[in-house]
């Protein structure tokens, strides 16, 4: 058996509960890890709440959760990692429990702990992609809203070592830390394209949109092209001609984690933990980021 958080109907976060469920067992090809850690990400809440209800709907009882790290404790014929690695990645069932199944694992360097590996597995792998599909080349500059968040933190960092110029929209305690990393910082909000432009005199080649504000159609007229605009969080993106990556579950990357990791264990890139919670109390980690509360990415320990 295995604790693990379900739930059995959509709502807030009253409806998370800790519950015992069968240890799920690794197919051909798969592992199983005792798990370490487990991110919790918005997409969590939205689908708890019901919000994707239309797009992604639910099975009840749910368990909830992608992002985990841990150490293999059983492997499937054929899998690439062998009892007692240390790995992270997508598990193929919620991975809100103690064990999880993961296809690909991706070996954790000795030097990131648990807790960030689990944490870099969503927002890493959505970070490396918007850039792939932006295409910013070296020299030109890249505009990043919502650039305080995890995504947008990984995002300005890849492309600052690429040689882009990063400019970054976020709050106003998020813009000493992305001026450290990299980026002209511009506070977001009303007035936020003077602001840009006047951070910019050279313009703004492409923009990523991390944030989803409403931000898509004066984004198109900086780059002057739609092409030149992607975004993760609008879901008015086809209205205005931008691409929207994320829904498709095809259009992954999952050579991102791998070459991500080594970076995290070498300090070349960083990934701020806001708050680390027990598994048990998952429906608190769930209210502290509706309501702000918690900072940064938030992470559950079994």
């Amino acid at each position: 058996m295995s604790t693990a958080i379900t739930y059995s109907r959509y709502g807030g976060p009253d409806v998370l509960t800790l519950t015992e469920v069968d240890a799920p067992e690794p197919g051909p090809g798969q592992v199983r890890i005792k798990v370490r850690a487990v991110a919790v990400n918005l997409i969590d809440l939205k689908i708890r709440s019901g919000m994707m209800a239309g797009i992604m709907p639910v099975e009840f009882p749910h368990m909830p959760g992608w992002d985990v790290a841990g150490v293999v404790d059983k492997a499937g014929e054929g899998a690439t990692a062998t009892v007692g690695d240390e790995v992270f990645g997508v598990a193929s069932v919620g991975g809100y429990s103690e064990y999880a199944l993961l296809d690909r694992p991706v070996p954790k360097p000795a030097e990131v702990s648990f807790e960030t590996a689990a944490a870099l597995v969503t927002v890493g792998e959505t970070a490396y992609r918007g850039l792939h599909h932006l295409a910013p080349e070296e020299g030109e500059t890249l505009l990043i809203h919502g650039a305080g968040g995890s995504v947008g933190t990984i995002a300005v960092q890849l492309a600052a070592a690429r040689g882009i110029t990063v400019v970054a929209t976020a709050g106003e305690h998020d813009l000493q830390r992305l001026t450290e990393l990299g980026a002209t910082a511009v506070l977001y909000g009303d007035g936020w394209v003077e602001r840009v432009k006047g951070a910019t005199p050279q313009g703004v080649d492409r923009v990523f949109d991390a944030v989803g504000a409403g931000v898509l159609a004066d984004s198109i007229t900086l780059t002057g092209d739609a092409a030149r605009v992607l975004t993760i969080a609008d879901m008015a993106a086809a209205e205005h001609g931008v691409r929207f990556t994320g829904a498709d579950p095809t259009d992954r990357f999952p050579q991102a984690l791998p070459e991500l990791a080594p970076l995290i264990a070498v300090g070349r890139l960083d990934l701020p933990i806001g708050a680390i919670y027990p598994l048990a109390e998952a429906a608190r980690a769930h209210a502290d980021i509706e309501t702000r509360t918690a900072r940064g990415k938030v992470v559950l320990l079994p």
